[in-house]
């Protein structure tokens, strides 16, 4: 089979790999019918050091089950699915908490080195408990939105739920990726009175406002941070929902909270340490959250209005190529010329 590996920063490739396979009685075998490249994935296309790979790649999927283990109980074969970025039991005291980022005997794709969504077929481990079915075909027009229900809408709902977004408050969005936007909609969605999208991509903050930012601020830094305040009276905005993961943003984040509020980060963080005194966070009384999105926990909530159409998270897809061009998607999204790439392999 096909599947793409990382071999260093930069060096993506898709090779001719040994052929996944059922090789637990708790395994399903699905054969991927679409999958995509993660904003998250550039970290390591950034600073993967030499000698390190090579590393499958692929955290989000949709595709059909062509095998399951004796214990698979909930799936059969030719069942469409869609996997979370995070492998759980859903039975665990995490799992039965919504918390299955944390799941006891799960855990997340990067930690199998002989599987990846970017490919033609994924052994997944604890299949009852990961995969959720879909009840549409695997060529429906729905099935770019449905494939953010893997990653990127559920961990913009996540940032938004964990910031304590309601009806009444004002949110602050720190960028414009594909997480950043679907926070924005998240944020709509839980009744935000007003949404600043900060972010300087004119087509992504075009869509942003199509999900409901009601500002866009494209300027940064200092100049961002008193732009935002101006927005709103000086006092800045109840919920931060910080989506890159960069330290700057982070300082972004508690130079625009107002006292009192929520910053909450789903950016994967590339910085371990982060001002928390009495000029950031502990003097205004401010309440850092956030984490990896437990996705699995969200996707029968959030995919009756993705069924019906209401709402259309797949718009952050902004372009479409085959598995062996995926090497070609990396260097698009790193250069800022799409948004999120959908592999259809």
């Amino acid at each position: 089979m096909r599947a793409t590996l990382m071999y260093e920063a930069g060096d993506v490739r898709v090779e001719t790999v040994p052929d996944s396979v059922v090789e637990q009685p708790t395994d399903a075998l699905v054969r991927v019918t679409a999958s995509c490249i993660c904003g998250s994935d550039l970290h390591p296309y950034h600073s993967m050091p030499a000698g390190s790979g090579p590393a499958r790649m692929g955290h989000e999927f949709i595709g059909v089950v062509e095998d399951v283990g004796r214990d698979v109980a909930t799936l059969a074969e030719g069942d469409l699915v869609v996997a979370p970025f995070a492998i759980s039991d859903g039975t665990c005291r995490f799992c039965r908490e919504g918390l299955h980022t944390s799941c006891e005997h799960g855990g997340f794709w990067d930690g199998l080195a002989t599987e990846g969504g970017q490919a033609e077929l994924v052994r997944v481990p604890l299949a009852d408990g990961t995969l959720v079915a879909l009840p549409v075909a695997p060529d429906s027009d729905l099935v770019p939105s449905l494939l953010t229900l893997s990653d990127v809408y559920g961990t913009g709902w996540h940032a938004a739920v964990r910031g304590g977004v309601a009806p009444g408050r004002t949110v602050t969005v720190i960028g414009d990726g594909a997480v950043g936007l679907l926070a924005v909609l998240s944020a709509r969605q839980l009744g935000a009175e007003q949404v600043i999208l900060m972010g300087r991509h004119r087509a992504r903050t075009d869509l942003g406002r199509e999900f409901g930012a009601t500002d866009v601020v494209a300027e940064r830094g200092d100049e961002g941070v008193e732009r935002v305040r101006e927005l709103t009276g000086g006092h800045g905005t109840h919920v931060v929902l910080e989506a890159v993961g960069h330290r700057p943003a982070y300082e972004q984040a508690f130079g625009v909270v107002r006292p009192g509020g929520t910053i909450s980060r789903v950016g994967v963080p590339q910085y371990s340490e982060a001002p928390v005194g009495f000029t950031s966070l502990f003097g205004g009384n401010v309440t850092l959250t956030g984490g990896p999105a437990p996705t699995r926990a969200y996707i029968e909530q959030l995919l009756p209005a993705v069924l019906d159409g209401s709402v259309q998270p797949g718009r952050v897809f902004d372009r479409t190529i085959g598995l062996d061009e995926v090497p070609d998607g990396y260097r698009a999204m790193d250069a800022r010329e799409a948004l999120k790439v959908l592999v259809s392999p």
